[in-house]
């Protein structure tokens, strides 16, 4: 059965984007990792919020565009309100969590659901329906723009990590939403 992982680069200083959405600043960091390179296999579908889904790629135009470097295809569930007329070829527009939820995880089988966007992630975190979480922890801070969760006076969400890794640009440290 499909698991819910949210996946995300992230500054020391807790930001996956930069101000306005800028995700420039995530080339320098994007190289050799293990576990980046094994998780694309073990992806069945990506549900993703709407920003996310229009928002900045940093190998826009190049060889390497689209998610995960470009190493991933399939299946992908947009939420939003605001769905275009036509959809690009394997991208369904949802405007409902769960049924976004549900349409994932039939997608992907006994694969991951992987989110991308910070606001999404939340989103599952609040319903309770994210299983795990993989952060890869980039040596730079940002400042400022989009962090990993934002939710000021939120509740307290206990994690068990049961996976660290290091590579050369970054260090990687997967959890279990415990609740």
């Amino acid at each position: 059965m499909a698991r819910l992982l949210y996946s995300a680069t992230m500054s020391l200083d807790g930001f996956i984007a930069g101000p306005g959405g800028d995700m420039s600043w995530l080339t320098s960091y994007l190289g050799p990792n293990p576990t980046a390179d094994e998780l694309v296999g073990r992806i069945g579908a990506l549900l993703i919020g709407r920003r996310t889904f229009g928002g900045d790629d940093p190998n826009r135009g190049t060889d390497k565009e689209g998610a995960f470097g470009g190493a991933w295809t399939g299946p992908q569930f947009v939420l939003t309100h605001d769905a275009p007329d036509v959809a690009p070829p394997g991208v369904t527009f949802v405007d409902d969590l769960a049924a976004a939820v549900a349409g994932a995880k039939a997608a992907a089988g006994d694969k991951y659901v992987n989110i991308l966007g910070a606001n999404i992630a939340q989103q599952c975190l609040q319903t309770g329906v994210l299983d795990e979480i993989l952060v890869f922890v980039a040596p730079v801070l940002l400042g400022d723009g989009v962090r990993l969760f934002d939710h000021p006076g939120g509740t307290h969400v206990r994690l068990e990590r049961f996976e660290v890794s290091q590579a050369p640009l970054a260090t990687s440290i997967w959890c279990r939403v415990l609740g």
